[in-house]
């Protein structure tokens, strides 16, 4: 049988044959968490879902939570939910376990969430915050752009004198 073995998922894939690794769903990346896992999941899903308009979608390893951007991700293990929270600020507090700076305005948190009563405040107001840093990000960065001039408009230096 002719074919290749996928660089990303090792599969063998005959000749001919559509592969796309990359793509999943939310159920393929969460059928195979323990009950509590899988009550932890639904709970942490439902408390983003009720912060307002956002995509939810399924991406790779990850299931991703974003308004304009990516706010927080979750990292179905075997033993734990891998939560990455983007805050525009460092928290110093138990339940993260790694912080690391994302971006110039971004930091995570990597947090691990193993029983669905995990799922409340502190966390469940880092979510929030998240939630809202997204969109005021959004808002600054689109002020912050300026209309491009007219090119029809010829602007001339005055030079300095010597």
């Amino acid at each position: 049988m002719a074919g290749r073995v996928c660089y990303h998922c090792k599969q063998t894939i005959r000749e001919g044959e559509e592969h796309d690794c990359w793509t999943t769903t939310e159920a393929a990346l969460t059928k195979d968490l323990t009950g509590d896992l899988l009550e932890a999941w639904e709970r942490l899903r439902e408390t983003a879902a009720d912060f307002g308009e956002q995509r939810i979608y399924a991406s790779h390893k990850s299931i991703m939570f974003s308004r304009s951007s990516c706010y927080f991700f979750v990292r179905p293990k075997r033993k734990f939910l891998e939560v990455c929270v983007f805050l525009g600020r460092k928290v110093n507090a138990s339940q993260v376990r790694r912080v690391d700076q994302a971006s110039k305005s971004k930091i995570v948190h990597v947090i691990h969430i193993k029983h669905r009563d995990e799922v409340e405040a502190p966390i469940t107001d880092w979510l929030r915050e998240a939630y809202e840093l997204g969109e005021a990000t959004a808002r600054r960065s689109a002020a912050s752009i300026s209309p491009r001039p007219d090119k029809s408009v010829r602007v001339l230096k005055r030079s300095r004198p010597r």
